[in-house]
């Protein structure tokens, strides 16, 4: 299992608003993918930081996913890109009862 942070950093605040519009538009593609087990849209309590984080079942799905086009698609809706860190998950809690 892999963990992915994606990290988008305003200089100024990311409108709360907006990025749930974001995140309730985006949500669809995700919900069945093949080898993802969570993805979550969050904003830091600042304003200043958008931070998306997926856990995948396959490490190489994962890192096949973040393509250069992508990077760019995400780059226009954030209006700044990301930094894409992968982390070992070592431990897991599902308390979605699903």
């Amino acid at each position: 299992m892999i963990g992915v942070l994606v990290t988008f950093t305003q200089t100024g605040r990311f409108d709360l608003a907006t990025l749930t519009k974001i995140a309730g538009e985006l949500r669809g593609p995700f919900e069945g993918m093949a080898g993802l087990r969570f993805k979550s849209f969050m904003l830091d309590e600042d304003g200043a930081q958008a931070r998306n984080f997926y856990v995948w079942d396959d490490e190489e799905k994962g890192r096949a996913f973040f393509t250069e086009e992508l990077i760019d698609k995400v780059t226009g809706i954030y209006g700044v890109p990301p930094k894409i860190e992968y982390l070992d998950v070592v431990g897991f809690v599902d308390n979605s009862g699903a």
